[in-house]
């Protein structure tokens, strides 16, 4: 008898002989499955771990959801969405962390972040500036591998974050709820990547 490329020892071919050979290849099989799940469930919880510059200001911050953003047919960046225990709550504090996947020029990506914003509001036009202005100082160009994170505190304060370093922070509730409802938002201009973010895939 041949099972799962295994075949009883030559003397085990009586009939107590391949009871007792079936139940070696049953526990084999047991632990084979036990050991993968194992590996499964360490590395689910390996990508649950939040990293350290959010750990610091959500020390209970776990994964919600995380997908790739995609553009035509290019990788732009893989998003992940933390939040305390894992449980989003837009009055609570969370953070988004953007690990981009080819260059892209800082300059071009508070741009683009200020005009998501206007699809989604009616910032005044000094805001629009202002804002567009703070986010200049802060993105840097990025290359693949760039990591930059955003997190929002439950007070409105933004913080961000460049490859684990601060970079700075801005003291404006009104600025932190509609930059990070370019993702999170209702009225995003990308449902389906919300969706995911938020654990809903």
């Amino acid at each position: 008898m041949k099972s799962f490329g295994l075949a009883p020892p030559h003397g085990l071919d009586n009939g107590s002989g391949r009871t007792r050979w079936l139940l070696v290849v049953m526990v084999y099989m047991f632990g084979t499955l036990l050991m993968v799940g194992n590996s499964m469930a360490q590395d689910k919880s390996a990508q649950k771990t939040s990293p350290a510059e959010i750990q610091e200001n959500i020390p209970d911050a776990a994964l919600v959801g995380e997908d790739m953003f995609t553009y035509y047919f290019w990788d732009v960046y893989l998003a992940s969405l933390y939040a305390p225990s894992g449980k989003f709550d837009i009055d609570s504090s969370f953070a988004l962390r953007l690990k981009y996947q080819r260059d892209l020029e800082g300059k071009k990506i508070a741009q683009r972040s200020i005009d998501e914003i206007k699809k989604q509001s009616s910032p005044s036009k000094e805001q629009a500036s202002m804002w567009l202005a703070k986010m200049e100082a802060i993105f840097p160009d990025v290359s693949d591998g760039d990591v930059l994170t955003g997190i929002a505190l439950k007070d409105g304060t933004s913080i961000f974050y460049f490859n684990g370093e601060k970079v700075d922070s801005i003291d404006d509730a009104e600025f932190t709820t509609q930059f990070f409802n370019i993702w999170l938002g209702e009225k995003t201009s990308e449902p389906k990547f919300r969706k995911a973010l938020l654990g809903n895939s």
